[in-house]
């Protein structure tokens, strides 16, 4: 919409997908100091229109996509022009057509001028951090090619989905067999995951918003469990890098274990691929940055595979960043990219009141995953049930519907609840997999060996499978939900017992475990006979 600002004298647009409220919890600090850099992504249209719909059985090269559906070159000029004009300067090395992003840094006070916002200081659990309220606003002349501005607001965004075993290993869940943890290997081996294959020719990305992991940890526990080591890059995204050893802050609790987590539990299960580690700050800005790195990151891949085991509500986004983000999703599924992301751990409420779903979870275009609790006895599995340790203090299955996305057309029969908004309907999560701390995994970080869950857990083994499963059928099977959904029937351990919070599992799908967790051997018939000649090699 046009406005004329007094403040900044121009006609200008502002976004209403951009609005921000203020913080809740935080406390205004002062305002920002006028001389500071700061670093903003300007998001630009597509050249044309993605359907994703439209691609699905065939994937683009990176080539055809940046033909297709990149930012037009001259869009990008049209924003230098005013950069130059608002005193601006261009990061040409981090901007990218084929990522539809364009960089500027400045001063605070010619931001503010630029975006038509005034930035403030805030303070929240220890962490100090600038931000904005209203709308942010562009001149008429310049805003027609713009989806969204990150930066101007950089409170952290999310927090790792993971849980620690405590000391108490008394609770028992009333079976003959008392819960006991696994190597990522035994719970694969539980679930039917393909063998005679181990990821080679692949490539799993893994986005991470703090922390970070030592190489010597990762030498002792594939040594340790007897498996080659894998080969593991990090990849620095907006200037983070792999940092570990770090005090740990209120808003990544444990970065170091979720790290080592997703690395151990990709590299035990799928040893032959290679893993990018993106490391990002944690903001929205750093979110959405690592995500379109990851998926046009030709130096590394790209992955066939992303796993994102952060996250946080949907109210604690803008619409503008979700948008983004899920734009970014859609990208990847265009290039036979899936991406797979832990769905929470604070039951229906996600830690808020009344019922909330994750996000990114709850974006349509990712393979959201649920958590269970799994017993296991003589190499078999004994019992499945959702994971809810509520009660005892602990963590249970993020789940329920979104309130900022309608249901997919992939989920017209699975009878997802109402929602909770009109604008709402996208039922989470779609899959599950063990979860429990009770029922973890042995991990090594810091030094130090523990016992893991968390939905965080789920994210990275659905990836190994997914590489698992392309390596078999020679091709990507990129975003896998329209098939899982249409295939419901097969291919998941259907999960029947318990509930997170306002929700309980059923038959079929719930917004507890969504279809289940995965039965290995299924999956790999259903996905050999999807595949299509049209479907472009893995990399």
């Amino acid at each position: 919409m046009s406005t004329q600002n007094p403040q900044h004298g121009l006609s200008r647009v502002s976004f209403p997908k951009s609005e921000r409220k203020d913080h809740q919890g935080a406390t205004v600090a002062g305002i920002t100091d006028p001389k500071r850099e700061i670093s903003v992504s300007v998001i630009v249209k597509r050249k044309n229109p993605l359907d994703l719909e439209n691609h699905l059985g065939r994937h683009l090269s990176q080539e055809e996509f940046s033909e297709k559906y990149a930012a037009d070159p001259a869009n990008f000029n049209h924003l230098r022009d005013f950069a130059h004009k608002q005193g601006l300067t261009v990061d040409e090395g981090a901007s990218s057509l084929a990522r539809r992003t364009i960089v500027l840094r400045g001063p605070a006070s010619k931001m503010e001028s630029a975006f038509g916002v005034t930035l403030n200081d805030y303070e929240k659990e220890g962490k100090r951090f600038h931000s904005y309220t209203g709308t942010i606003s562009m001149p008429q002349e310049h805003a027609e090619p713009v989806e969204a501005v990150l930066g101007l607001d950089n409170h952290p965004i999310a927090k790792p989905h993971i849980r620690l075993k405590g000391s108490d290993n008394s609770r028992s869940t009333g079976n003959a067999a008392q819960p006991v943890s696994f190597n990522p290997p035994q719970v694969a081996q539980l679930y039917g995951f393909p063998s005679g294959v181990n990821g080679t020719g692949q490539t799993i990305g893994i986005l991470e918003l703090g922390g970070g992991y030592n190489a010597s940890d990762l030498s002792s526990y594939f040594a340790g469990l007897g498996i080659a080591e894998p080969r593991v890059t990090a990849v620095s995204v907006d200037g983070a890098t792999n940092s570990p050893n770090l005090p740990s802050t209120p808003d990544d609790p444990n970065a170091d274990g979720e790290v080592g987590l997703d690395i151990e539990v990709v590299g035990s299960i799928a040893p032959g691929a290679n893993i990018a580690v993106y490391f990002a700050p944690n903001t929205s800005q750093g979110f959405v940055d690592a995500l379109s790195t990851a998926i046009h990151d030709t130096a590394n891949g790209p992955p066939s595979v992303i796993s994102i085991s952060w996250g946080s509500a949907e109210a604690n986004w803008t619409a503008q960043s979700m948008t983004a983000f899920d734009e970014a999703c859609q990208s990847a599924g265009a290039l036979g990219i899936s991406i797979t992301v832990a769905s929470g751990d604070n039951g229906s409420s996600d830690g808020g009141s009344g019922n909330n779903v994750d996000f990114p979870a709850s974006s349509p275009h990712v393979l959201g995953c649920g958590g269970t609790e799994l017993t296991a006895a003589n190499g078999a599995i004994q019992q499945e049930v959702v994971w809810n340790d509520q009660q005892q203090g602990g963590g249970a299955s993020g789940g329920g519907v979104s309130s900022v996305f309608t249901l997919p057309t992939y989920q017209t029969n699975a009878k997802v609840p109402a929602p909770p908004t009109s604008g709402g309907g996208r039922g989470v999560p779609d899959v599950a997999g063990d979860a429990s701390p009770e029922t973890g995994y042995n991990v090594l970080f810091d030094g130090q060996s523990g016992v893991v869950g968390g939905t965080s857990a789920v994210a990275p083994l659905w990836a190994a499978l997914i590489a698992l499963l392309n390596q078999q059928r020679g091709s990507n099977i990129g975003f896998a939900n329209p098939t899982l959904y249409q295939s419901a029937e097969n291919g998941f351990n259907d999960i029947t017992q318990g509930n997170n919070g306002s929700y309980s599992a059923g038959p079929g799908w719930d917004p507890c475990t969504g279809l289940g967790s995965p039965n290995g051997s299924q999956l790999s018939q259903i996905f050999a006979a999807t595949t299509t000649a049209a479907a472009r090699p893995a990399p």
